[in-house]
């Protein structure tokens, strides 16, 4: 599955009332839980016991994937970051409803994948001479992100999201300035917009 050797699968199955029991979920997270997932899977487990040519990360020492069986499309986001919290390992999700999959992964926050069509062609990347690494490639194809300059995983997220508000920002302000009439006031916010943009 997803593209990952033989010799990182593992069959076990993690099932929900075992979570609710040991993470003590408050009785209406088990309902929202409940409603949208299935049931969760242990499917692959990536270390140097199951990839002896990938060394051994300084911080990572495995990652997992777990299947999600949903029971509805439009399931609650909150579900897997409640999921993702409880559990502290490098877990790779994947989120199935029917024929479409998304892959999660939280490092500081969740980032998810865009739906996609289950094919024999849909992967996780595996790429990086230590586990680190890997997981570091991972998080960074399912986020959409490139990593730039040297930074870390965490540097890189705080970057991206210190840009997002920029531009979330600069996009308020055009709206502003479209629907203003004073013409001082709009030479006021174009130039607050132009030394935001520099900083982009």
């Amino acid at each position: 599955m997803l593209g990952l050797p033989q010799s990182t699968e593992v069959k076990r199955p993690l099932p929900k009332a075992q979570l609710y029991k040991r993470f003590d979920w408050e009785p209406s997270q088990r309902e929202s839980f409940d409603g949208n997932v299935s049931r969760l899977d242990f499917v692959n487990w990536i270390s140097i016991s199951t990839l002896p040519s990938i060394a051994e990360g300084v911080e990572v020492k495995e990652i997992f994937v777990v299947d999600v069986v949903l029971k509805t499309r439009d399931f609650n986001i909150k579900n897997i970051i409640l999921l993702a919290k409880s559990i502290p390992q490098r877990i790779v999700y994947l989120l199935r409803y029917e024929d479409e999959v998304k892959l999660a992964v939280f490092h500081t926050k969740l980032f998810i994948s865009p739906w996609q069509h289950l094919t024999p062609n849909t992967s996780i990347p595996l790429k990086g001479l230590n586990l680190d690494a890997v997981w570091q490639n991972i998080v960074a194809s399912v986020g959409n992100m490139e990593i730039t300059d040297g930074n870390s995983l965490s540097e890189q997220i705080h970057i991206d999201e210190e840009r997002a508000k920029l531009i979330r920002r600069i996009e308020t302000l055009e709206r502003q300035m479209r629907s203003t009439s004073q013409p001082r006031r709009q030479r006021e916010i174009y130039s607050e917009i132009k030394k935001l943009k520099l900083l982009i």
